[in-house]
Order: structure tokens, then sequence, then C-alpha cells
């Protein structure tokens, strides 16, 4: 399988440790060889081999600014357009991890329909194309007949999309709800503990759970994207930002902590999604839900089906090697698949 990676941020590099440090494993356990042979990013400049890049080089190229360090070799191409590059590398798999637009969700959404229409698979860590246009994107991979996975959108490596589609299968899924924004439960959970609001967020900072600016963790947006994936792929609600309610946890004090705690019960910022629509809102759970018990940047989602009752996963909701996971389980599905 050759790849195309567009984006190699943390997320980019996490699967290219993976498949560097994990080679033996997976050709061993499951006769899958993965070649990187193609890598774009928006500043740092792009390479093509149709031979493969060397992983060691490309990480430490990226490491010191730019791709321009990777060494040179024959056949090496440097600074193909990303359109360019996606059209008309030998890739079969596009891996797309760059930054999450849920306005529009480009250029992301345009590099899928390159991709598609040039013959390859597409696995997304990026959320807005899911989130904004998960039907086309269905539609258009079925008709040519290409895969479409995106595991990586929602709670990272936790196989939340593939527990509801694959695992649950046969059952109805009635609601969907959980915790999906690790930033907001690490606030809320240093809160518990005695830390004021702006305290516990500029602790979140200076751990990397937060962003420099903050607003779409602690507002509420980047649960009410993942809401969106769950909302059209899980529970078949088409759904737009626009006819969600979203409001965050930035206006909780001190005082509405210890007024829950002492009716035991916690806060905990809700994304939930039904039939009828989404919400993402800070709501007091009873300390016997299981998603009350989730504490510092650990997520988790609860599936309310018809045959089995409520199934709740707990994980990891973000990082370099459980995001580099998620990508690598839809490679595998589409290596299983072929």
């Amino acid at each position: 399988m050759k790849l195309v990676l567009i984006g190699f941020g943390v997320v980019g590099q996490g699967l290219a440790e993976i498949l560097r440090d994990k080679a033996d494993d997976l050709r061993q356990a499951y006769g899958f060889a993965p070649r990187i042979i193609a890598v774009a990013t928006q500043r740092r400049g792009t390479l093509y081999h149709p031979d493969g890049l060397q992983i060691d080089d490309l990480l430490a190229s990226i490491g010191k600014g730019h791709l321009d360090h990777y060494p040179a070799a024959d056949g090496l191409k440097r600074n193909w357009d990303v359109q360019r590059l996606i059209r008309e590398s030998s890739a079969d798999v596009m891996v797309e991890s760059t930054h999450s637009n849920f306005e529009t969700a480009q250029p992301a959404l345009d590099y899928c329909r390159a991709a598609f229409d040039s013959g390859k698979h597409v696995v997304l860590a990026n959320k807005g194309p899911v989130a904004l246009a998960y039907s086309e994107l269905v539609t258009h991979a079925e008709r040519l007949g290409k895969k479409l996975y995106f595991e990586s959108t929602v709670m990272a490596g936790t196989p939340s999309i593939r527990l509801a589609m694959e695992a649950l299968a046969g059952c109805r899924i009635l609601e969907a709800q959980g915790i999906l924004n690790g930033t907001t439960n690490y606030i809320l959970t240093q809160m518990e503990n005695g830390m004021p609001y702006k305290e516990a967020l500029a602790q979140a900072q200076s751990l990397g759970y937060a962003e420099a600016d903050p607003t779409a963790d602690v507002d509420g947006w980047d649960a009410a994207g993942k809401a969106l994936i769950v909302a059209n792929a899980i529970i078949g609600k088409p759904l737009t930002l626009a006819q969600m309610t979203v409001s965050g946890i930035s206006s909780l004090t001190s005082d509405d902590i210890e007024a829950a705690r002492r009716a035991g019960e916690r806060w905990k910022l809700i994304a939930r999604v039904t039939p009828d629509g989404g919400s993402v809102a800070p709501t007091r759970l009873s300390i016997t839900d299981p998603l009350a018990n989730i504490s510092g940047a650990t997520n988790a989602i609860t599936y309310k089906t018809d045959l089995i009752g409520s199934v709740t996963l707990v994980g990891p909701g973000a990082g370099r090697l459980p995001t580099g996971f998620g990508l690598l389980a839809d490679l595998l599905s589409i290596h299983r698949s072929a």
C-alpha cells in the first residue's frame, strides 16, 4: 500500500513513527507493508518519490523546519502543488490530517474529491469533511469503488466509530452522548479539585491540552464538530452546526462545581445526538453515570441501543500515537478488504 500524507504535523508524524517502529509486526501479523511515497505540508514543503520516502529522513527534515532538508535522490520531486501531488502521485490511499475547518471543510474537502477522482481511497483525521459533507463523500466513494474511513476524527484512536458501525451492527442506535473534548474535561476535573477556572485553563495550556486560543474547546465547538460526525455517520441524522445548540464551560464557577458535588453530581461537557437533533452543553450528571467518572483529558461515549441497552467506550481522545493508531486501524481495514 502506497500512501500520500496530506499534513505532516503531530498526527502525520505519529503515523509515520508507528509505521517505522511496528513495520516487522505489521508485516508478520497482517502481511501489511505500507510505504509513504508522498508528503505535503502547508508551509514546509512537499515531497514525492514513487519508490517511497525514508521515514527517518522525513522526521529528521521536518524536525529541522522544512522538507527541503530531505536528502537528494534520483526521482525525488519537491514542492509540487498539493492537488498535483494527490492527482498525479501513484499512491493507493490519501491520509488527510490537516487543520479541521468547520465552516467550509476546505481545502480538505477538495483534496478528498481529488483523491477519489484519481483512484485513491481516503483516510481522514481531519473532522471538517466528515462533519460537513459526509453524505457527499460516501456517495462519491461508492460511485468510484473507493473506501472512506475516519476513525481518528472522534476520540482519536479509541474505536468509537468502528464500535458503532461494525461491532454494534444490527442494533439501532437511539442516542449517543459523550465527553468528546479532553481539554474541557481536564479543566472540569481540576476545578473539582479546587482550582479556579482561569488557573485550570492556564494549566491545560501549559500541558499542551489547550491551544493559546482555547475558544474551540471551552466554548464547545470542537465537541460540536465531533457530534456532527456521530449524527451524520452513526445516527443517520443530517445535521449542521447551525442546527445545534452549543454552549461551553467558561461560565461555570467554583460555586457551580461545589453545588453539584453536594448533590452527588459532577459537571461534564456533554455532546448529545438523537434522531431529533444534537447539542453540546455543560451538564450535571449523577456520579452513578459512567460518564461522570471520566477524569482528566480522557474521552468517553455512550451509545444507547435497542437490543443491548447502553454501551460506554472510554479511552484517549487526542495525542500523537493514539490518533496515529486510529489512522493505522483504517489503513488495515482497507488492506483487509483488498
